[in-house]
This record gives C-alpha cells, sequence and structure tokens, in this order.
C-alpha cells in the first residue's frame, strides 16, 4: 500500500490539508481495495489553523516511511520555517520521496532547497512573492501544476485536487485516476491553467505621472485604433522618447500595456454581456476574431468562449453601448 504522509504547520490552510486527505482516501482500485494509506504528521501533534485546533495523530517520523509527501500551504506567509520539519522534506528527499506542495506550501519546499533550479508554481497571488524570496526556481504563476519527476507544485485550492488526481493517474492508470475524478465531482483535466483566473491588473502608476491622462485616454479609445505614434503626439514627445518614459513608470512597453488593457476590456464583457464574440473582438479593438482568439488565449490560458462559460455573471452588470 503507497503511503501518503500530509505534514501540516500552524495556520495550515483547512482545504489545502483535506483536498489530498479525501482525493487518495476515496481513491480505489477496481476490485474495491484502497491503494493509498493517507496519514497527517506534523512536528507538534497540536497544530493551529485560523479557525479550529488540530490534533495530528503521527510526528515528523511519518515521513520516514511514506512514499508521497504533501505539504499544504498556510494562511500566513512567515520568513521562517521550522528546522526540523525542513531537515525531514530533505532527508524524505534525499531517499527518493515524492514531495508535493498545494498552494504555498511551495515556500517550504523552496526553504528546504528542494525547487532550487526546478520550475514551480503557487497561488498565483504569492508567485511573485516566491520568485522574489527564491531567484533561483522558475516561477509559472499561470498553471495549475508543475511535476518534475520526483518534486510537484500545485497553485491554490482546487489545483490541490488537479495535481492529486494527475500523481494518481501516473500511479495507478487513467481509469483509476478517472474514477477518482468523479467522487469528487471534477473532470480528470481542466481546459486552462491558473491564468483564467488572474485578475490580470496593470502596473501601479505614481500619482500625477504625466503618463496619466494618455492612459485614460486609452482606457476610453479601445475599440478604434491605436498607434505608438498616436500616444507620443498626445504627450508631446517622439515615440522613443515616450517608450523609453512609458518603460521607466510602468515597467512595460506601450503595446504590452494596450494588449494588456483590450483582453481586460474583453474579460469583462465575456462576463457581463451576451454579446457575440466577433463583437466583442471588435469593441476590445482587435483587428479580428481570430486575433482576437489567439491572444485571449496566450494571456488568459483558455478561449474566450470556455472563459465566458466558466465567469459569465448570473446578475449582469449594466455594459454600455457603442
Amino acid at each position: 500500500m503507497h503511503t501518503v504522509a500530509i505534514l501540516v504547520m500552524d495556520h495550515v490552510v483547512p482545504f489545502d490539508m483535506a483536498a489530498p486527505m479525501e482525493v487518495f482516501g476515496r481513491t480505489r482500485l477496481p476490485d474495491g481495495r484502497r491503494p493509498y494509506r493517507v496519514r497527517l504528521c506534523a512536528e507538534s501533534r497540536d497544530v493551529r489553523t485560523d479557525g479550529f485546533g488540530l490534533r495530528v495523530d503521527h510526528g515528523l517520523e511519518a515521513l520516514e516511511d511514506a512514499d508521497t509527501v504533501v505539504v499544504p500551504g498556510c494562511s500566513q506567509l512567515v520568513e521562517e520555517f521550522s528546522p526540523r520539519a525542513l531537515a525531514a522534506l530533505r532527508k524524505a528527499a534525499e531517499a527518493g520521496t515524492r514531495i508535493a506542495s498545494v498552494c504555498a506550501g511551495a515556500f517550504v519546499l523552496a526553504e528546504a532547497g528542494l525547487l532550487d533550479g526546478l520550475r514551480a508554481t503557487t497561488h498565483w497571488v504569492a508567485a511573485g512573492e516566491l520568485a522574489r524570496r527564491y531567484p533561483a526556481i522558475e516561477v509559472e504563476p499561470d498553471v495549475l501544476y508543475v511535476d518534475n519527476g520526483q518534486i510537484l507544485t500545485s497553485a491554490g485550492a482546487a489545483a490541490a485536487m488537479d495535481l492529486c488526481l494527475h500523481m494518481i493517474r501516473g500511479d495507478l492508470g487513467s481509469a483509476v485516476a478517472a474514477d477518482a475524478a468523479r467522487l469528487s465531482v471534477m473532470p480528470l483535466e481542466r481546459e486552462g491553467g491558473q491564468a483564467q483566473f488572474i485578475v490580470h491588473e496593470q502596473p501601479p502608476v505614481p500619482r500625477g505621472s504625466t503618463l496619466e491622462p494618455v492612459l485614460e485616454w486609452i482606457e476610453d479609445n479601445l475599440a478604434g485604433e491605436i498607434t505608438l505614434g498616436m500616444l507620443a503626439g498626445r504627450s508631446g514627445m517622439s515615440e522613443r522618447t515616450f517608450s523609453r518614459r512609458f518603460r521607466e513608470q510602468t515597467g512595460t512597453t506601450p503595446l504590452q500595456w494596450l494588449l494588456r488593457a483590450r483582453v481586460r476590456r474583453a474579460q469583462y464583457l465575456l462576463e457581463n454581456s451576451d454579446r457575440p464574440i466577433e463583437r466583442i473582438a471588435q469593441q476590445a479593438g482587435f483587428g479580428s476574431p481570430t486575433a482576437f482568439r489567439e491572444r485571449f488565449r496566450r494571456v488568459v490560458g483558455t478561449t474566450p468562449q470556455a472563459y465566458r462559460s466558466a465567469f459569465q455573471a448570473k446578475e449582469r452588470v449594466p455594459v454600455a453601448h457603442g
């Protein structure tokens, strides 16, 4: 029997802990046998969450006998982690144990040095902080999970279930994984990645910036043609000077800012209107429906139609006509 040890720490996110418990714990073989044994373990048997206390049956020694170790995320991104827990994780990794993280659990794996030189993901809200703290990691904020073989990481909340199903499929095949997915009332594979859930905010511009008027003009005129020359002219600068000032104040290029603004406008219209995709492409300023679909999928990670199906509001926010 395959033993899964879930390492919990203070302020563990209950869902991050419960998802692997349930998915692995309910998995069954065609003959009805349970292939996984799930154990909760912690350095201290009494663990605090933000809503209740938790009494854990196993200590860190459970990692020594585990075939898979899962590290859930915590609600607080602490600067220091338990040296004993980190040492136990390193020892398990050296023994060849498969180790996976859920959401901010990636910070624990990173602190243990298990992600150095690897690709990894975490909740998109925390991805920038993970990259800042651990520059040796190639952080991918727009995927549901990353499988490096022995070391795996997943994004937030429901992505834990995606990762567990992925591991089950690798262990026991697609038929068993599909059955586990049905028991969890979710698809074996979800279309798109974490990118579709990211709020694509523009970089902040300092109040009183010389760019404020032109950025407001961009938002008011997204449906029409907008060129670098037009933007530079409105700012009273040459194209070269405008591009340099723009990057200095926003950290990105005028073209990337414009494309992101158009994608955001399209997302809003997809969520709050029944307008055809072709009409939304026009109102967001894309040259053609094909160009719109390609750009939208590249940024959001799914198609406009799939995005609308997932996020369209039941009660519409009024949308201005134009």
